[in-house]
């Protein structure tokens, strides 16, 4: 059987030898293991995508914000052994639902207050805080240490008015706050709802503002 003549490397104008061989084939082999490599990370994310593909068309959805309903006097019910105040919890229209209620604590001053959200009919959120022994650092903290403008009476009571509506500094939400004492508790209703909506939920308050001593 006649000897297999060596490869001539046109680069070189010579056969190859035994060490180019080996070193060729050594390339060719690293570079083919690279492809496969490649195509297996390829196959393998188009698998993944695909079972994120199936997931997503089985899995029922619904087009409707999840929104929640907090139920703000039974957790007045549980919140109310940390205070001997009768603790605000507003009956108010239809429409108006409670997305968080809960004790807080303020890291500032100490202060604790009986906290409750609310989203109005119009999807405006007014929170309201009850501080108990509360102080003034503690309502100017919450109002962005804003400056009231003017007082309004509403349904016997009289509340500190703070229209920050038109302000361009940056007040988080309170854009339109209310504040009033009554015993040891400070009421502090803030948020971006309109001041008839205010108006509402202050009117609500009442039976608890005349209850304190």
């Amino acid at each position: 059987m006649a000897a297999r003549t060596p490869r001539v490397v046109a680069e070189l104008g010579r056969p190859e030898t035994p060490e180019e061989i080996a070193a060729r084939k050594a390339e060719n082999s690293l570079k083919h293991r690279q492809r496969q490599t490649v195509r297996n990370l390829v196959l393998a994310l188009g698998a993944s995508l695909l079972v994120v593909l199936v997931i997503v068309l089985i899995v029922p959805r619904s087009d409707t914000p999840v929104d929640r309903d907090v139920d703000v006097a039974a957790v007045a019910v549980q919140a109310q052994a940390a205070s001997d105040d009768r603790l605000a919890v507003p009956e108010l229209p239809e429409g108006w639902r409670a997305n968080a209620a809960e004790l807080r604590t303020s890291t500032v001053d100490d202060v604790t207050a009986w906290y409750a959200g609310y989203l109005t009919p119009g999807d405006e959120y007014i929170g309201m805080y009850q501080g108990l022994d509360a102080n003034p650092t503690w309502v100017a903290e919450l109002l962005a240490r804003t400056l009231a403008s003017g007082t309004i009476t509403i349904d016997g009571v009289e509340w500190t008015v703070y229209d920050n509506r038109r302000s361009n500094a940056d007040v988080g939400n309170a854009r339109y706050g209310l504040t009033t004492e009554a015993g040891g508790s400070t009421f502090v209703l803030l948020g971006t709802a309109s001041p008839e909506e205010f108006e509402t939920i202050a009117t609500a308050m009442v039976p608890t503002i005349e209850a304190q001593d």
